[in-house]
């Protein structure tokens, strides 16, 4: 948790640092509050590990045998798994992304909570990171080996942008995007050019979200018919 927090805000903290916001103009055409919350990109990795290990933990070292000894309710012992790592998420997204403005607002005084649009993209940035711990805890589910499930989470949330990257039709491109479980989900982040964005900012969160649920859902399919082993 130290970590997403350290990471989240000092990576925001190091983007906004060097730009030279004297000679920006005004308004400033650059968008300060997505540029502040900019270190989830890193910081989400701190989450998505967590998460993983939720779930994959208890079969590295056999003790799911004894969790559902004691629960025998698989749905419940997801419930379970699903809640620490999303609580977790929610408190260290909000310290995170509490800092992450505070030390925007150092280099940028005028960025403001007061602002409708930089509420909307802190809260929808602890929303993505809660929804980042759903996706890693059913991942864990799904796969039950830690390296495999971080490895496919990664592959999942970056893949996307560096193939979009190598794209040069623009309607792919953005169709890519589009898709694309980080790239949509933290459109939330946006306070200007909103038409000119790949998604709008809750239907990238809602994406996001359809990603989490099928990981889940599937995790739970696999948990439900597998043995503990």
């Amino acid at each position: 948790m130290l970590v997403v927090v350290l990471g989240t805000v000092g990576l925001g903290f190091a983007i906004t640092g060097s730009l030279d916001f004297e000679h920006c103009g005004t308004p400033c055409p650059l968008d300060t509050t997505e540029l502040s919350l900019a270190g989830v990109r890193l910081g989400q990795v701190g989450i998505l590990i967590l998460a993983v290990l939720a779930v994959t933990a208890e079969y590295s070292t056999r003790t799911m045998h004894p969790t559902l000894a004691a629960v025998p309710s698989r749905v419940l012992v997801l419930l379970g798994k699903l809640a620490v790592p999303a609580v977790l998420a929610a408190v260290a997204g909000a310290l995170a992304v509490a800092g992450s403005l505070a030390a925007g607002r150092a280099v940028v005084p005028a960025l403001s909570l007061a602002d409708g649009l930089t509420r909307r993209a802190a809260l929808g940035t602890v929303l993505y990171l809660v929804l980042i711990a759903v996706l890693g805890t059913g991942l864990g589910l799904l796969l039950r080996d830690t390296a495999g499930a971080v490895t496919a989470a990664l592959i999942l949330l970056y893949g996307f942008p560096v193939v979009a990257a190598f794209v040069n039709d623009p309607v792919w491109r953005q169709r890519l995007h589009r898709i694309s479980p980080m790239d949509a989900g933290l459109t939330i982040q946006s306070t200007r050019d909103l038409a000119a964005q790949h998604i709008g900012p809750w239907e990238g969160l809602g994406v996001l979200s359809l990603y989490a649920a099928t990981a889940v859902i599937a995790g739970l399919i696999v948990f439900e018919r597998r043995d503990a082993g």
